[in-house]
């Protein structure tokens, strides 16, 4: 064991294939894709709207296990069934990062999902000091 990068793995959220949530190398915090999947019994809900409310809910306990928030999240990628369909992230997303001046970057891309998902995400944290602003 090198001690250097770290495993993340949470209550109830695991990947079929031997992946953990999430990896952390100093203050750097990757996770792995993260889906709208109820974590209690693995359930995939029909509408956007759940499966997005679910994938938040995901997002911020996959970076509380790796030692951060989501305030240290700097990037979240996702990946919507129909692109155009984005008013439950948005929801979610102004949800909790509701300050315009203090969220993160997000792309979204179409993606060619498995069976029944509607959304996917990862993220990028840099859990540690705040910036100091732009200010110099």
């Amino acid at each position: 064991m090198s001690g250097r990068r770290i495993s993340v793995y949470t209550e109830g959220f695991a990947h079929a294939n031997p992946v953990p949530a999430a990896c952390r190398i100093g203050p750097f915090l990757f996770s792995g894709v993260i889906t709208g999947r109820d974590q209690r019994d693995r359930s995939l809900p029909p509408t956007l709207d759940e499966q997005c409310a679910l994938m938040f809910q995901a997002i911020r306990s996959v970076a509380e296990a790796g030692g951060g928030t989501v305030d240290d999240i700097v990037k979240v990628t996702v990946w919507l069934a129909d692109l155009g369909d984005r008013a439950a992230l948005n929801r979610e997303w102004t949800a909790m990062f509701p300050d315009p001046q203090d969220r993160p970057t997000r792309h979204a891309l179409a993606g060619s999902l498995e069976a029944g998902k509607l959304i996917e995400c990862e993220f990028v944290a840099v859990i540690g000091d705040k910036p100091s602003g732009g200010d110099g």
